[in-house]
């Protein structure tokens, strides 16, 4: 595929922060947490602080790949009744407020359930973006990559440290938007320092596409932020977002500040990028 065409929305402003001589920032936020309304509001404010692109979760009952911390906020967000309709509803009152690619990070099961091109029609509708899919990979996704394509939606497929280049290289040929790379095995959560198997990851996979790259899982820092600037074209946050979420929109906003300078700090070596 043509990585122009298949840079998508959400690649689009990757690259454009890219552009500007720096990393994107990718914020991560569930939808219905700490409340439907809240929700939204916490989004919003994380968008006021800076972020490029934007991940909300659609909360599910079995998140096995998720932290304790993503795992509390699904929770929260269940029990008040949150349903893959106001998932959606959240995505449209977030894409009217800012022109910000809105990517949805979901476990497949929901979409399956919902109806896959029912899901990405609605979707699409919504102003949505694209799919992050943790547990899809893209030699069972035909259904999701046939839907996406037909409604012009990112393909967000991920590698790991323990892929093979061969299973790299198969990964990006199915992307769009961008390629998520775990930094780290095991499930989701902020660390003390990021792992030293990301800037070798995102070299391998860089090696098979012109797509952007964006590095996941621990950051909770300006400091950490700005060391995976310097080699990954996005840097992408969760867990310390979601905490900052129980404290509401002020907290979001003050952290996603700070990501946001730590991705724009002039970094001590020249970056790989």
């Amino acid at each position: 595929m043509n990585d122009v065409i298949a840079l998508g929305n959400a690649g689009r402003a990757i690259r454009k922060a890219n552009d500007e001589g720096r990393a994107a920032l990718v914020g991560y936020l569930p939808a219905g947490y700490p409340s439907i309304d809240g929700g939204v509001d916490v989004i919003k404010a994380m968008i006021d602080g800076g972020a490029d692109v934007l991940e909300i979760g659609l909360p599910y009952t079995d998140p096995v790949m998720d932290g304790p911390t993503i795992q509390r906020a699904a929770e929260v967000a269940l029990a008040g009744g949150l349903r893959t309709r106001d998932v959606l509803a959240t995505i449209e009152k977030v894409a009217a407020y800012a022109d910000v690619p809105v990517l949805i990070m979901t476990y497949w099961n929901p979409i399956e359930r919902y109806g896959v091109d029912r899901f990405a029609t609605d979707f699409a509708a919504a102003g949505g973006a694209g799919l992050i899919t943790p547990d899809l990979v893209p030699d069972e996704a035909g259904e999701w990559i046939a839907a996406a394509d037909k409604h012009d939606l990112d393909k967000v497929f991920l590698v790991s440290p323990s892929s093979t280049d061969a299973r790299i290289a198969m990964t990006t040929a199915n992307c769009r938007g961008f390629v998520y790379a775990t930094a780290v095995m095991g499930v989701t959560g902020t660390r003390e320092q990021a792992s030293d198997l990301a800037a070798p990851l995102v070299a391998r996979t860089k090696a098979t596409t012109g797509l952007p790259v964006g590095v996941g899982l621990g950051v909770s820092n300006a400091d950490q932020a700005a060391a995976i600037a310097t080699y990954a074209d996005a840097v992408i946050v969760g867990s310390a977002l979601v905490k900052a979420a129980g404290d509401g929109p002020a907290a979001v906003r003050a952290l996603t500040e700070s990501l946001s300078e730590g991705v724009r700090r002039e970094p001590a070596t020249p970056a790989a990028r």
